[in-house]
């Protein structure tokens, strides 16, 4: 009898973790607790580092919650498999797209159209990080994938991996872009400052005219169709976000504008940011490859930033100071966070300057930038 009870006792003492973690997963699970820390603590987009931080904790502990059916003795995956599958079908991503879309105004930009320049000027940092990558050693389609980065847009970023085919780097990829943009009130400010002089970041500009109804809910029509006929790739992003944006405009659909801007966004951010955090086991992530890829991506973001605000600055010299160039890094499209820290590091030397409905302007143009990127990346691939 006592030797049944020792046996069943060693049995379940066996079947703990602790017998079969490695060394990576105790430092994957000290991560994601950091992680946890930042998003809690420091308040560094909660939304997403939460789950993702959860997820990575989750697959560390128990690398069968990412199991696939192939490889599970019963034929069935583990859960967060299958979530991490609609990632891979780029489901997800277009999803948080229509919620984004529902959730954005689109005035200041349609009521200053300069803007779609700086949004535009901060996408040189995704292809400055795609030559950059190729150096580095990366495959074309792994550069571009790596690249797209630099746009500080997790679900596109996501989504171009998926195209790709770069299923593997998905994980890295996906934490390395959520993570910098929970970061952008650390890593924009210091860049801002160095390109930009104290009378530059004082230039008050001038109310933004009124935008009609009519124009906000022809925009997110003509746009789908210019971009969607230039580059059709683009559609399952570019027709989502500008999608969620008429349900929010029209007036009419109150109850799907509502819809995809709550109860649907935070149920997709629950699954896509576990699944991404839960593609981070220590076999998966602790490679050189990734801190090839975390590199190369703060290198893009860097070079986003800075390209907004050069541009900015150019714009100031046309328009003869009517351009705040802070605004330019809000192009790198972490809405709304970037155009926060526009409006942020513009009060620091005038209190009474509100900088925000203006960064705001490149801030969308940016998202919509990221989105042609990746449109134009997988027009060479021929995706």
């Amino acid at each position: 009898m006592s030797g049944n009870i020792a046996e069943t006792l060693g049995n379940l003492v066996h079947q703990t973790a602790f017998f079969n973690l490695t060394w990576g997963n105790y430092l994957m699970i000290a991560v994601a607790c950091v992680f946890l820390y930042l998003a809690i603590k420091k308040g560094y987009e909660p939304l997403l580092l939460v789950p993702i931080a959860f997820g990575m904790l989750l697959v560390n502990i128990y690398p069968d919650i990412m199991i696939s059916p192939e490889n599970a003795s019963n034929g069935v995956g583990g859960l967060l498999h299958y979530f991490f599958k609609l990632d891979e079908w780029s489901i997800l991503p277009s999803l948080i797209f229509l919620g984004v879309g529902a959730l954005t105004d689109f005035r200041p930009l349609i009521a200053n159209p300069i803007s779609f320049l700086l949004g535009a000027a901060a996408q040189f940092g995704i292809f400055a990080a795609y030559l950059l990558a190729i150096v580095f050693g990366f495959s074309d389609a792994a550069a571009a994938a790596v690249s797209i980065i630099g746009g500080a847009d997790g679900p596109t970023s996501i989504f171009l991996a998926g195209k790709l085919h770069q299923n593997d780097l998905m994980g890295p990829i996906a934490v390395a872009a959520y993570s910098y943009m929970s970061l952008v009130p650390i890593i924009q400010p210091p860049i801002m400052k160095l390109l930009t002089t104290k009378k530059e970041r004082s230039i008050r500009m001038g109310q933004l005219r009124e935008v009609s109804k009519l124009e906000a809910i022809l925009f997110p029509i003509v746009v789908t169709i210019i971009v969607c006929l230039v580059l059709p790739t683009t559609a399952p992003l570019v027709g989502m976000l500008m999608l969620g944006n008429l349900f929010r405009e029209s007036g009419v659909v109150k109850q799907l504008s509502e819809t995809a801007s709550n109860a649907l966004m935070y149920i997709v951010v629950i699954l896509l940011g576990t699944s991404v955090g839960a593609s981070t086991s220590a076999e998966a992530f602790l490679k050189v490859t990734t801190l090839q890829i975390v590199v190369l991506g703060l290198v893009a973001f860097a070079f986003g930033t800075a390209a907004g605000v050069i541009f900015g600055k150019i714009l100031c010299v046309v328009t003869k100071g009517k351009i705040n160039p802070l605004i330019g890094s809000a192009g790198v499209s972490a809405v709304p966070m970037a155009a926060r820290v526009s409006q942020k590091v513009g009060a620091e030397e005038d209190p009474t300057n509100f900088l925000l409905m203006h960064a705001m302007g490149p801030n969308v143009a940016g998202v919509i930038g990221t989105a042609i990127a990746a449109g134009v990346f997988m027009a060479i691939f021929g995706v």
